[in-house]
């Protein structure tokens, strides 16, 4: 698929998410109280707005100030996970092992859609146990959606005027501008129909986000930074709002 060229590297995320598993894995081991609550983001965005830069950034943001691994995490990772069941099977083992959020979302998906239906419901549940588990930021997957439920999660969009779109892609794929609005229009008419059929939401509704973004006047350095502000102020807001517990 041509998105693929605008993803970075599946095979060090894959890397990035056995160590963010085997490092949660010794946390368990060396506590038996009930672990802190550790955020959850999403980025949702337009076809062509810079997801991925903001992401990545975001990442190394997050893992500075709080002094722990993050995990990004997005469609093509977890096919790669599917894909390597005893992989899947390790990571989510000691991950979000009741789901109990998980009955109440696939029950919100729309009972016109069959096909596929086994295959997405594999890769909702390591959608939310990684969510549940926290300190992961999920690109797309409707992952704004799926994980609404989740007290600790934070969701923001990008969006950007088809000008801006058509130079990015343009410029990311290196194909012509008429080329790149004839990818734009599909890959956008694709998102947007998943989003409606498939999980009964529109993704361009402003109240499904905690802060949307025009990316073609906010570069992906500034984004990513107004993110990690936000999520670490929320995160130290909601730590004193909760009593202690002995």
């Amino acid at each position: 698929m041509p998105e693929n060229l605008m993803m970075p590297s599946v095979d060090l995320r894959i890397g990035s998410l056995e160590e963010y598993n085997r490092r949660q894995k010794e946390k368990a081991a060396l506590q038996h109280r009930k672990p802190k609550a550790r955020p959850c983001l999403t980025i949702s965005r337009e076809f062509g707005c810079e997801g991925y830069p903001v992401a990545e950034l975001l990442r190394e943001l997050m893992m500075q100030r709080s002094g722990e691994e993050w995990l990004l995490v997005d469609k093509a990772i977890l096919e790669v996970v599917a894909q390597r069941h005893n992989i899947s099977e390790d990571i989510l083992r000691h991950l979000g092992e009741k789901n109990h959020i998980l009955d109440e979302v696939l029950a919100t998906f729309s009972p016109r859609w069959k096909s596929d239906q086994e295959y997405f419901k594999l890769l909702c549940r390591h959608v939310i146990s990684l969510a549940e588990q926290g300190n992961v930021i999920i690109i797309e997957l409707g992952g704004g959606i799926i994980t609404r439920h989740i007290e600790h999660s934070y969701h923001f969009r990008l969006y950007g005027s088809p000008d801006f779109k058509i130079r990015t892609v343009a410029r990311r794929m290196n194909i012509e501008p008429e080329a790149a609005e004839t990818l734009i229009h599909k890959q956008q008419k694709q998102r947007d129909h998943f989003h409606r059929d498939f999980l009964n939401q529109n993704a361009h509704d402003p109240a499904l986000y905690d802060m949307l973004f025009n990316n073609a006047r906010i570069q992906p350095a500034r984004i990513a930074h107004t993110i990690a502000d936000f999520v670490t102020a929320e995160t130290s807001a909601n730590t004193r709002r909760k009593p202690a517990h002995p």
